[in-house]
């Protein structure tokens, strides 16, 4: 029987400028969704986009080749999809200066 996990890796937090999640781990799991979530309206400009990165420890990071958008409709989250991703998972990036956006991030996760 497969086993499904949602984490909540931000809930209700500000962020601008360096930027980056909680990170969880993950070994057990074969796909995650990542889902973000603007709760209120911003004005993002074109291009500010969150990484998904990966981690054997869970303290040394790097870039898993996945984006996701920041801003739309703060009704309707965004998501990736990921696979292949080893020990741990977070989201990280960098917000433009004057752009702050209140967020929720979670991580769908099936094994």
């Amino acid at each position: 029987m497969r086993q499904s996990h949602t984490a909540v890796l931000a809930r209700n937090e500000s962020w601008s400028g360096e930027v980056a999640t909680e990170p969880f781990e993950v070994a057990w799991a074969t796909e995650a969704i990542v889902f973000l979530r603007v709760l209120e309206p911003v004005e993002v400009p074109d291009g500010v986009t969150l990484r998904v990165q990966i981690s054997p420890d869970g303290m040394r990071w790097c870039d898993e080749g996945s984006v996701i958008a920041l801003g739309g409709d703060p009704a309707v989250p965004t998501f990736v999809r990921v696979t292949h991703f080893g020990g741990w998972l977070r989201l990280a990036g960098t917000l433009t200066d004057g752009v702050e956006a209140k967020v929720v991030a979670y991580l769908a996760l099936k094994g």
